[in-house]
């Protein structure tokens, strides 16, 4: 099975949540220092950027994130890498801590099996609560991970994870192979067991 990363690996965006609050003109740079200094948990995380676009429009359905991750571009090379593993028989998953309308959208245009992303409760009428769904926890995608390969039938060995940043760290560990895409830094790059820096998600074939 191969695990991949959504933001920056398989969607060519940074951030699925960051895509959005750009649209919205806001930034959550004061949420994520609170979060790496453990001053809130992954919950209140979402929930305070939940709450950032709720401020610019309090009416806000969950149809408009959708609109707007619609826009959000596949990475260059995701769809022939995605039918190679496939024809294959190899599994596909994405573990994600960004958002599951995208991951969702991602899963459906490329065929992967099992997709595991955080989500956004509404209201009876499509609007948004302001509270989240949290199924992988950013600092923790590693058992995210082991759950996949548990649900799949996967042993550990036979796993292998594509990450591009610090948090897929984690992932890389829960592995028996781990690919740094485009690594943000040296860390993630001596974290796994190879590196692709040419962005063309092809690149990681050559290692599975």
């Amino acid at each position: 099975m191969v695990v991949f990363d959504m933001d920056g690996v398989l969607a060519d965006a940074e951030s699925s949540w960051v895509f959005v609050h750009r649209r919205f003109g806001v930034n959550n740079d004061h949420s994520l220092y609170a979060y790496l200094r453990g001053e809130i948990d992954d919950l209140e995380f979402i929930r305070r950027d939940i709450q950032l676009w709720m401020a610019k429009d309090p009416e806000i359905t969950l149809s408009k994130i959708q609109s707007i991750l619609s826009e959000v571009p596949l990475m260059p090379g995701a769809h022939e890498t995605l039918k190679s593993l496939r024809d294959r028989g190899i599994k596909t998953a994405i573990v994600s801590a960004g958002i599951d309308l995208l991951a969702e959208r991602i899963a459906d245009e490329l065929g992967v099996d099992v997709d595991m992303a955080n989500g956004l409760i509404t209201d009876n009428r499509g609007r948004l609560s302001g509270e989240g769904i949290l199924r992988v926890r950013l600092m923790d995608k590693g058992d995210a991970v082991s759950e996949v390969a548990n649900r799949l039938e996967v042993p550990k060995e036979q796993v292998v994870s594509v990450g591009n940043s610090r948090y897929d760290v984690t992932m890389f560990e829960r592995s028996g192979m781990g690919i740094a895409f485009m690594p943000s830094d040296d860390h993630v790059r001596g974290s796994a067991n190879a590196v692709v820096d040419e962005k063309d998600l092809r690149g990681i074939l050559k290692y599975i």
